[in-house]
């Protein structure tokens, strides 16, 4: 009995060596797989995160409204921020301002609104639902006619939604804050292809702020400044989904809050493009890089989009102390050269956020000082609106010779589009303690829809 405790460890041992032997003989060591992650998920995990974003329609009792006029995209049919309705517009407003002919909560953000035979478009974000949802309204009084709604999680930070879709007879496109992009029928708002996910499918990098860059038609075709590894550009045909082209992007050049704006030059369509660290363009028909330059680069945020001219001529601007410059595009034999022709300093003329207006030969804008201004394209400013008119980051377009200008919180003022002076005509409180207006407006056949953070109207503002 007293060997037993001396024997006991013996003993284990060689229980545990005769039961490792029969172990592995039951377990060759061919049958054994190394560990994949992801293969610990509970069941059914797997397909979950592999799927596609889907969407849901829902029909609303809205109807089409029976006006004229249209603005089918950001910036407008022609992507100046010009209206070229017939429709005349008042000079003069009564002292409560123009009559409002509808309002409608939004969601929190300052994506602007597209018009087209008699609908609206508003790619909002409902909050309570966590989803993007791309509404069609009636401009006759804002009623929901459908909405197409996909589920992503956006987080406040300064705002959810920031873009414009662009709808064409046959199709309405939006670029959603995290770089989803949907295409739908226009009018019944039916999905045409898969929702495309940019930071999944091709490695985009979300933009500080959320995704500002709204959707390009050209023709048949969605151009998207993508920013991806291996796409700086790309090109969708509209129809399929099928991508055309993808410009290469060797040295990681990354999405911006600007959008993409077609130029003719040199006998080609070109796409012109600020991206993170300069300026492109590229070739309509294959994507093909045509010139680069690393001159412009904002770091922090490039919002506003280039202007371009009919000479060649490229006006850029933006905030955080970027000012203005000007670039010149110059055929060299087969390959086209770029050149600075000036630089503006922060103040002189610059745009933070808005797009300037080219108008008959002059540029319009909101500076960084608020104040808005007008220069010549040789960058000579000649008037502001000096200290006792402020706009803040407020939105502005011209029609009828008008430029409404909307500021932080929701005052709208109406002047005449002149290089000779300020000349306001009118102004008006839109919004009860308005705040953050700075969505883009639309006007089609005299109704002029603008915003605030959480709230959107519709103005009469024809002549009476």
């Amino acid at each position: 009995m007293k060997l037993l405790p001396k024997l006991i460890p013996a003993l284990s041992a060689l229980a545990g060596a005769l039961a490792l032997v029969l172990w592995l003989r039951a377990s060759p060591a061919g049958e054994f797989a190394p560990r994949v992650p992801g293969t610990d998920r509970p069941p059914g995990t797997a397909e979950v995160v592999a799927r596609k974003v889907e969407g849901k329609l829902t029909k609303g009792d809205g109807e089409p409204a029976k006006l004229p006029g249209s603005w089918p995209r950001f910036r407008g049919a022609r992507l100046d921020n010009i209206s070229r309705d017939d429709v005349p517009l008042a000079r003069s407003w009564p002292k409560e301002g123009p009559p409002v002919l509808w309002r409608l909560d939004v969601g929190e953000g300052y994506a602007g609104a597209a018009v087209r035979g008699g609908r609206v478009y508003l790619l909002d974000y409902d909050q309570k639902a966590h989803a993007d949802a791309l509404r069609c309204l009636s401009l006759a009084d804002g009623k929901e006619i459908w909405r197409f709604a996909y589920p992503v999680k956006v987080k406040r930070n300064h705002g959810m939604s920031r873009t414009v879709p662009t709808v064409t007879d046959k199709f309405v496109v939006s670029l959603g804050p995290k770089c989803h992009v949907a295409c739908l029928d226009a009018k019944s708002g039916e999905p045409l292809w898969p929702i495309l996910d940019l930071v999944k499918d091709y490695g985009t990098t979300v933009p500080q702020w959320y995704a500002g860059q709204c959707p390009l038609v050209d023709g048949d075709k969605l151009i998207l400044g993508v920013g991806g590894p291996d796409a700086l550009l790309m090109a969708v045909e509209l129809e399929t989904g099928k991508v055309l082209w993808k410009t290469p992007n060797p040295e990681r050049w990354q999405m911006t809050h600007a959008s993409v704006v077609p130029m003719d030059f040199a006998d080609r369509r070109t796409y012109v493009y600020c991206a993170s660290k300069g300026v492109v363009g590229v070739n309509a028909e294959d994507g093909k890089l045509l010139w680069k330059t690393p001159e412009w680069k904002i770091s922090i945020a490039c919002v506003p989009s280039p202007i371009v001219t009919e000479d060649g001529r490229i006006f850029l601007t933006g905030g955080y102390n970027a000012g203005s410059a000007m670039l010149q595009l110059k055929e060299k034999g087969e390959e086209i050269a770029v050149e600075t022709r000036y630089r503006l300093k922060p103040k002189v003329f610059d745009s933070p956020q808005q797009t300037p207006i080219l108008y008959e030969g002059n540029l319009y804008a909101v500076r960084s000082d608020g104040q808005l201004a007008c220069a010549d394209l040789g960058g000579k400013v000649l008037w502001e609106s000096g200290s006792t008119h402020l706009f803040g980051l407020g939105p502005y377009m011209i029609a009828d010779g008008l430029i409404y200008v909307m500021n932080d919180k929701g005052v709208l003022t109406m002047a005449e589009a002149t290089p000779v002076a300020f000349k306001p005509l009118g102004q008006a409180a839109i919004f009860d303690h308005g705040h953050d207006a700075w969505g883009p407006m639309a006007i089609a056949g005299g109704r002029l829809i603008v915003r605030d953070l959480t709230r959107m109207a519709c103005l009469d503002v024809k002549k009476p």
